[in-house]
């Protein structure tokens, strides 16, 4: 009976578990590779297997962006009121606070003035982790304030967009910020000044029926979702099957709502080239820290 009995392991045999730490990998939503997120994080956040673009956070972007300890934040301290007491499954208060602790911002847009590759411009980046990058008052006043700069100092402007529209939370309010920026940008137009318009995944609703979509030059991240309303509204709507790849960079490129399809790993060099072609004059050499 001697052989059916389990022997206790010695020391010397026993097994010894490595653990890993957590958040080492991540597994790509395109493909499904696992990548070690280190390697992921020196390719711009980007997978290094399909390409496929990952979302970044706004300071995230901005490093990839701005030339090196160039950017002066400004309009930091605004914040948003609760004009309507609205309220859904929580207080909008509270939604608005709970999204402040998570980003460590005050709402959805980051802007300043920075440097690119030796240019000032007036640089604004929205935050998709603050409340899906919803454009209400805080946000239209931020952009309307970085545009008046630009034509006060006579520099460009350029804006990333990452959003899914206007802020229901606030009502017409925040509708009324798609007819505010879009005038603020008729004023730089009729300045001369030029404007770039980047347009990461997502940006719909009423940022991409307002200043998204008004840039001299509109460029785009690949496979980003650029539109109106969701493919799913629309198709329930007309009752018809959408074309392949509706509302992808790609097809935006193809009927003409887009100028450029850019990797991120290469957006700061052309917006760079764009830079010296629309002002040559005006770079400045910057030194590099």
């Amino acid at each position: 009976m001697a052989w059916f009995k389990r022997k206790a392991p010695t020391a010397s045999i026993k097994e010894t578990k490595l653990k890993e730490p957590d958040g080492l990998w991540v597994k790509c939503d395109a493909c499904k590779e696992i990548i070690y997120r280190q390697e992921l994080e020196r390719n711009a956040q980007v997978c290094p297997k399909c390409d496929h673009h990952f979302r970044i956070d706004s300071k995230t972007r901005l490093l990839l962006l701005a030339d090196l300890d160039s950017f002066k934040e400004w309009d930091a301290g605004l914040r948003s009121l609760d004009p309507l007491n609205f309220k859904d499954a929580k207080p909008y208060p509270e939604r608005v606070k709970a999204a402040r602790k998570a980003t460590g911002m005050d709402d959805a847009l980051l802007s300043g003035e920075a440097m690119i590759g030796g240019h000032k411009v007036q640089l604004c980046i929205m935050e998709f982790n603050f409340m899906g990058g919803s454009m209400a008052s805080v946000v239209g006043e931020k952009i309307t304030r970085a545009v008046e700069r630009a034509i006060d100092l006579r520099c460009p402007v350029i804006i990333v967009s990452c959003s899914g529209g206007a802020r229901m939370q606030e009502g017409v309010l925040s509708l009324m910020q798609m007819a505010k920026t879009s005038a603020a940008l008729g004023r730089l137009a009729r300045a001369g000044q030029p404007y770039l318009s980047v347009l990461c995944d997502p940006t719909t609703g009423g940022v991409t029926a307002s200043y998204a979509m008004l840039g001299d030059l509109i460029l785009a991240e690949p496979k980003a979702l650029i539109g109106f309303a969701g493919p799913r509204v629309i198709q329930d709507t007309i009752r018809q099957e959408l074309p392949r790849g509706f509302q992808r960079a790609e097809f935006l490129l193809e009927h003409g709502f887009v100028d450029l399809i850019v990797n991120r790993k290469q957006l700061r060099a052309t917006l760079i080239k764009l830079l010296d072609f629309f002002a040559p004059e005006k770079r400045e050499e910057f030194r590099f820290a």
